[in-house]
């Protein structure tokens, strides 16, 4: 059986250090057997969304972009690897504004689907940013990745992220540990089937109660 993840590259440098990360991990996810697609999304032209609805009627988001390429690849993986640099102590804004018309205009079951966060900074602001993209997944039923450290390199060139051994370490161990994830959850869907989910209650307090 095959697997994939999808890649997302929030960085605007296809090759610094958030590149650097992400390659460590692709290439020890293809060593665990399973297949790969990175999509660069740091330099597109990505607006926030406006609350249209359009997608609540079509299914896909109004804005004919990226987001709506990466959601069809999406829909078919069984994992997303969110890749950002830090900015200001948070992800860049691109790749905030990609995730939440990404995650809003998808209706498709993330159910299961594997999820993990990868940052990279000079020095601070990692661990925000990581509790920041971890949100996504936790919201949509998507078991979250972990390493032996939290997902972050640290550099402020990819040649700095070289000297990173323990980041680039927790890329692999991170990589080994998604593959392991997904297949046992590809085992179980095959054994008893995926968790039931409850979705009748809608707590908006329209009353003030």
């Amino acid at each position: 059986m095959s697997y994939k993840v999808l890649v997302l590259n929030g960085s605007p440098r296809a090759r610094g250090c958030t590149a650097r990360a992400l390659e460590e991990l692709i290439r020890t996810l293809h060593e665990e057997g399973v297949e790969t697609e990175l999509v660069h999304i740091g330099k597109e032209d990505i607006r926030g969304c406006m609350s249209c609805g359009f997608c609540l009627q079509n299914g896909r988001c109004v804005f004919q972009d990226k987001v709506n390429e990466a959601a069809a690849l999406f829909e078919q993986a069984d994992g997303l690897v969110i890749g950002s640099p830090v900015y200001y102590g948070s992800p860049n804004g691109t790749t905030l504004a990609f995730l939440d018309r990404l995650f809003y205009s998808t209706h498709f079951s993330k159910h299961m689907k594997v999820g993990a966060a990868v940052v990279s900074c000079r020095r601070g602001g990692n661990t925000a940013s990581f509790d920041v993209l971890n949100k996504y997944f936790t919201i949509s039923g998507m078991p979250v990745a972990s390493s032996t450290y939290w997902n972050q390199v640290h550099g402020f060139s990819a040649e700095d992220v070289e000297k990173d051994l323990e980041g680039l370490q927790t890329m692999r161990n991170l990589a080994r540990n998604m593959a392991f994830l997904i297949r046992a959850i590809a085992a179980e869907r095959g054994r008893t089937g995926l968790p039931r989910v409850e979705s009748d209650v809608f707590t908006s307090f329209p009353d003030g109660k």
